[in-house]
C-alpha cells in the first residue's frame, strides 16, 4: 500500500496538545528505550538510524514544514513504524508536552554553526537550550553531536563545560554509525566531521 505525503502525516507526525503529556507507549505499543534527533533536516540520519535499531522508538524533531515532507517521502509504516515527527522547537516549555527524564539519547547532527560573531546568538547551543536537553535526558543519558566547523565544536564544549549536568567527551562514539550525504559532501570539501558526545551525570 502506497501511502500519500498527506497520509504518513497522520501517522508519523505528533502535534502537541495543550495540557497534554505525550503518552510514548501508546504511539509505539511498546516500552522501546527513547530517542531523539533535533533538527532532522531531509531525514537521512533519522531513517537510517531507525532502520539500524528497530528495537528503539526515535522521535525526530523539525520544526520546517518543507523538511517534515522531505522525511515523508523517506519513511513508510513498515519499515520505520518506530519513528514519528514533531515540528516544534526544543526550549524549556517542551515537557510541557513531553515527559521529564524519559529520553536514552538525543542526536544533533551538523547544526547551523552561524560563523560570524555578531550571529553567535543565534547558536542552538546555548544554556537555556541544554537546560531542555538535560531535562528530556535520563541520568547517564547521552547527547551526540557532529560539526565539520572547528570554531563551533569549541564552542560546544565550552557551553556544556559550563554546564553542571554534563561529562564532556570530544570523540566519536563506536557504534552504528551513519553518513548523511551532507556530511559526505563536506568531507570532500575538506572539512571532516568533528565528533562530541555529553552524559548526563545529574
Amino acid at each position: 500500500m502506497n501511502w500519500t505525503v498527506e497520509e504518513k502525516k497522520e501517522h508519523f507526525v505528533i502535534e502537541f496538545a495543550e495540557n497534554k503529556i505525550i503518552d510514548f507507549k501508546e504511539i509505539f505499543g511498546n516500552d522501546n528505550p527513547l530517542h531523539m534527533e533535533i533538527g532532522c533536516g531531509h531525514g537521512d540520519f533519522l531513517v537510517e538510524k531507525s532502520l539500524k535499531n528497530p528495537n528503539v522508538n526515535f522521535l525526530g524533531i523539525e520544526p520546517r514544514w518543507r523538511r517534515v515532507n522531505s522525511i515523508m517521502k523517506k519513511i513508510n509504516h513498515i519499515d520505520n513504524n518506530n519513528v514519528r515527527i514533531v515540528s516544534e522547537y526544543v526550549d524549556k516549555s517542551i515537557t510541557n508536552f513531553i515527559s521529564a527524564n524519559i529520553f536514552e539519547r538525543i542526536y544533533i547532527i551538523h547544526p547551523d554553526p552561524w560563523p560570524k560573531r555578531r550571529h553567535h546568538k543565534n547558536r542552538l547551543i546555548q544554556q537555556n537550550f541544554l537546560d531542555a536537553l538535560s531535562s528530556l535526558l535520563q541520568k547517564d543519558g547521552i547527547v551526540q553531536i557532529s560539526t565539520d566547523h572547528t570554531g563551533y565544536s569549541e564552542w560546544m564544549m565550552k557551553e556544556f563545560s559550563r554546564h553542571k549536568d554534563f561529562e564532556c567527551h570530544k570523540e566519536e562514539l563506536q557504534e552504528d554509525r551513519v553518513i548523511t550525504f551532507f556530511e559526505k559532501v563536506k568531507e570532500k570539501e575538506g572539512f571532516p566531521p568533528i565528533f562530541m558526545w555529553f552524559k548526563k551525570v545529574l
